[in-house]
């Protein structure tokens, strides 16, 4: 076998940590880190003193022909209070084979702060979604029996739940992802398990040296999935600089997995590898305009191509600001000019 077909093998093994296609709905990357944490947690929505727009693009490989790309549209807005709602929609293309679905979100946030200008939240969210999985089988020249003909394709329903919490600088977060059990019809079911579900718990805090325009941001990101007992964590690093306009942002993410995939080398040694993960990011708010990049590395020895992912971020933060603590907690007080 030669080098790029045990590349190719490696990486569909390595994959499951991370894509698991047939297992996950929207791929947990690095993107929460660039203002967007409601993508993975329901419990988010509404909860900044202002309602956001964030439009994602991600494409890994920009030499592989078909390589994997995700699009994502998400919306979320406080009404009232305690309320808030939101709702996500995404394309997640790999080749022949999409994920493309729709999620609407309900939050529920309770202020315990003493002071307005004091944050102490605690905020309940739950998301359902419709999911399609299809495949494109126009350009197929085969018939292959476990899959059939035509362009097959099947929809179901998932649902996710979370929690969060800020006080003042700190910051928590836990959310199940996928929690219904879904049996789905689509080509060679019987591989795909019942069991979807994923469990991401993070927390950070923000650090502001005293008379600086700097803060900083340490966090950590933890995910495990039920049915196979994979396990991947972050170990996050973001730095905010505030500007008369607005606000630069930053910072470094490495995510490693616990488990490793073995692969046969030319000389017929075994070795193992784990899911490695390098991910610097940048980017800048302008009045109510948000723009990023993120850029991903493999660290592994053996992957599909030196090119990384590539991710942009834009964003536009819209309606009244509700601005009133006094803390450093940029995922809640966002630059209202």
């Amino acid at each position: 076998m030669n080098l790029f077909l045990r590349g190719l093998l490696l990486f569909i093994v390595l994959g499951s940590f991370t894509r698991g296609r047939a297992q996950e709905v929207i791929p947990t990357y690095s993107d929460y880190l660039t203002d967007n944490l409601y993508l993975l947690h329901p419990s988010m929505a509404g909860a900044s003193n202002m309602n956001k727009i964030r439009l994602t693009a991600r494409q890994q490989w920009f030499d592989v022909k078909d390589a994997p790309s995700l699009q994502t549209l998400s919306i979320h807005a406080r009404t009232g209070e305690r309320i808030g709602l939101g709702g996500i929609v995404f394309n997640d293309q790999n080749g022949n084979y999409s994920t493309r679905g729709a999620y609407a979100t309900f939050a529920y946030h309770l202020l315990f702060s003493r002071s307005e200008l004091d944050l102490n939240q605690l905020s309940f969210g739950i998301s359902g979604g419709l999911i399609q999985h299809s495949l494109d089988q126009s350009g197929f020249t085969g018939f292959d029996p476990l899959i059939g003909g035509g362009n097959p394709a099947d929809i179901y329903a998932n649902a996710d739940v979370g929690i969060s919490y800020y006080y003042l600088d700190f910051f928590t977060h836990a959310t199940a992802k996928n929690i219904l059990s879904v049996k789905r019809d689509l080509f060679y079911s019987d591989a795909v398990p019942s069991n979807q579900r994923k469990y991401l718990f993070s927390t950070g805090y923000v650090i502001n040296p005293r008379n600086s325009r700097w803060s900083y941001e340490p966090s950590v990101l933890f995910q495990w999935r039920e049915a196979t007992a994979e396990r991947t964590v972050d170990a996050n690093l973001k730095f905010y600089r505030s500007l008369e306009m607005g606000a630069l942002f930053g910072g470094l993410s490495f995510r490693t997995s616990f488990e490793g995939a073995e692969y046969t080398t030319e000389g017929n040694e075994v070795k193992s590898q784990r899911l490695q993960y390098l991910t610097p990011f940048l980017g800048m708010e302008y009045k109510r305009f948000l723009f990023a990049y993120t850029f991903t590395h493999q660290l592994n020895s053996m992957v599909l191509s030196n090119s990384g992912f590539h991710q942009i971020t834009l964003g536009y933060n819209f309606g009244e600001n509700r601005a009133r603590y006094d803390c450093e907690c940029p995922a809640i007080n966002q630059n209202s000019r």
